[in-house]
């Protein structure tokens, strides 16, 4: 049997889906792994290709019924040029895989997931050489990113927004993560309405449903701070870093301890930044952590973080670990974010300067207001089981391949 064979006959009753992610490795990237799991119970053959990881170094595992195949990552990035030779090593062995899954298990859609917007051209190939579907899962908004990220607007900024609108042209549908990156699809990549379906990056409440606290994480401690996500340059550890600085050298709160769940290429030097700043007591760094672990952990803390600063790139953005707060009935503390304000609403202090004194100072005003506490803790748990459950966006997300795929329909 050949390629061609294999990449239309092989697969579930549902049929059979490649998603290809180049950040993080799965089952660290939450919302890929959400994604494929649900495809995979609702009778598609899952593969995905990622890169490896700390802990998922293997070259190809099967978990929860998904084939995963990992690839190596690549010098990352600390400059544009270096960047660009990353997402070439990683160009290679996603098609270069891409080939060994089609082989394997075939695909009739290919989710590609950004950043950055390259997946388009594997796509492309499949689509022209074997008529297979293009969703275009987008997570960020790339060009923002990069500004932010390298604080100029140059000719790879350029770059960036005309790879991202050739994505959506080849793009046969797209995922957005929230109505306002909707919009950016339909006015930037010119997809219409009904070509765009939100899925949000919504937990699963079942693993965050009357959890059992793992009160161990906290020590000695009145109060415990969480924050988890990914520690890179971009995600404002370091200004959470600078908070507890504040919080336990100038307002000599000795009291306050912070647990800072999650790692990425910034979190060796935060930790030794932390050491010198003389309150590694203070501040735990425990690594990327999943399964059960993860809401016990968070649900041992009095209220959480979004560090994130306020640019081009977060304003428009839904971040996980904000509806993973609210499922676990978690106060939290942010700056001025216009989309994450939206999500969280009354679940969330906004503290409106954005610098980690100012950080600092609404932790602890926060964790001084029991009452506001609660108050805000039950409207989040009530929003999560509300408006923000993973069965509606799974629904939304089966939509998507139901109307790019119906001939599997059942």
């Amino acid at each position: 049997m050949g390629l061609s064979d294999n990449i239309s006959e092989v697969g579930g009753a549902a049929g059979a889906v490649l998603i290809i992610v180049e950040n993080l490795p799965v089952p660290v990237d939450r919302r890929v792994w959400q994604e494929a799991t649900a495809l995979h119970q609702a009778g598609y053959t899952v593969s995905v290709i990622c890169p490896k990881g700390k802990g998922y170094d293997k070259a190809y595992e099967q978990m929860d019924g998904v084939h995963i195949y990992r690839h190596p990552r690549g010098v990352e990035g600390s400059g544009a040029v270096t960047y660009l030779l990353e997402y070439a090593v990683a160009f290679f062995w996603e098609f270069v895989l891409s080939l060994k899954v089609a082989h394997r298990h075939g695909f009739d859609i290919l989710h590609g997931c950004n950043p950055p917007d390259l997946i388009f051209l594997i796509a492309i190939f499949y689509k022209f050489f074997f008529g297979k579907k293009f969703l275009f899962d987008r997570h960020d908004p790339a060009p923002e990113l990069y500004a932010v990220k390298f604080g100029r607007q140059d000719f790879f900024y350029r770059l960036l927004f005309l790879l991202e609108r050739w994505t959506f042209r080849s793009a046969d549908g797209s995922l957005a993560t929230n109505p306002t990156l909707k919009q950016q699809a339909m006015e930037r990549g010119g997809i219409p309405p009904e070509g765009v379906w939100v899925v949000r990056s919504v937990p699963d409440l079942g693993r965050f449903r009357q959890v059992k606290p793992d009160l161990s994480v906290r020590r000695a401690f009145r109060y415990l701070v969480g924050y988890v996500g990914m520690i890179a340059e971009q995600d404002g550890v370091d200004l959470l870093v600078g908070a507890m600085e504040h919080i336990v050298k100038r307002l000599h709160r000795t009291d306050i301890a912070c647990l800072i769940i999650g790692d990425g290429p910034e979190a060796g030097r935060l930790r030794t930044f932390t050491a010198e700043l003389g309150i590694a007591d203070n501040v735990e760094f425990a690594g990327y952590i999943s399964g059960d672990a993860l809401p016990a952990k968070l649900a041992a803390c009095d209220i959480a973080v979004v560090p994130d600063l306020p640019n081009a790139a977060t304003v428009t953005m839904s971040m996980i670990k904000v509806f993973e707060y609210m499922a676990i009935g978690l106060p939290f503390v942010l700056f001025d974010l216009a989309q994450a304000r939206r999500d969280a609403g009354d679940a969330a202090l906004v503290v409106a300067e954005p610098t980690p004194q100012a950080l600092g100072e609404g932790i602890v005003a926060l964790l001084e207001d029991e009452a506001a506490r609660e108050r805000m803790r039950s409207y989040g748990r009530e929003r999560a089981r509300g408006e923000f459950q993973w069965e509606v966006e799974k629904r939304s997300l089966l939509a998507a391949y139901a109307s790019l795929a119906p001939r599997h329909a059942r």
